[in-house]
């Protein structure tokens, strides 16, 4: 039922989420048992520390917890997890993050991404922040990367 292109360098991961860290970063379990750490390709969501960053697991959360999903593999990170765009009966969930307000498309990594997606994923932040959903209910929100930067993590 659950699939994995299993050589080293695998383009698609397929499987069960059954753990979500925060509202970018999820655990898929494949068909062998195997574990793989996905970062959310293209977004960055609050930090749990964060206004907005509990929402943000818990959306994730509803999208994805115990369900079969497949991620498109863009590249792996230096933690190391593997960062990919994860779909849930052909929905993009990374992107279903923005639309929702709870993250931002992470321009930075745009690159990565096809442009269509770019632009879809700009065009649902632009809208999240005009309706005011989520985390653009604040009027300053502060974007995760800057709250790296300060070091408050921690606090």
């Amino acid at each position: 039922m659950l699939a994995l292109s299993t050589h080293a360098n695998a383009d698609v991961i397929s499987g069960r989420v059954v753990a979500v860290a925060d509202g970018d970063t999820i655990t898929v379990r494949d068909a062998s048992d195997k574990d793989y750490k996905v970062r959310l390709s293209g977004i960055d969501a609050p930090e749990k520390a964060q206004p907005f960053g509990a929402a943000a697991k818990k959306s994730l959360s509803g999208l994805v917890y115990g369900k079969a999903v497949t991620v498109d593999l863009i590249r792996r990170d230096y933690y190391p997890h593997v960062v990919g765009k994860v779909l849930v009966h052909g929905v993009d969930v990374n992107l279903a993050q923005v639309k929702r307000g709870m993250a931002w498309f992470f321009k930075h990594y745009q690159n990565e991404h096809p442009t269509e997606d770019s632009v879809r994923y700009m065009q649902a932040q632009d809208a999240a922040e005009s309706g005011h959903l989520g985390l653009w209910a604040d009027k300053n929100p502060t974007p995760p990367w800057e709250f790296r930067k300060q070091g408050k993590l921690n606090q």
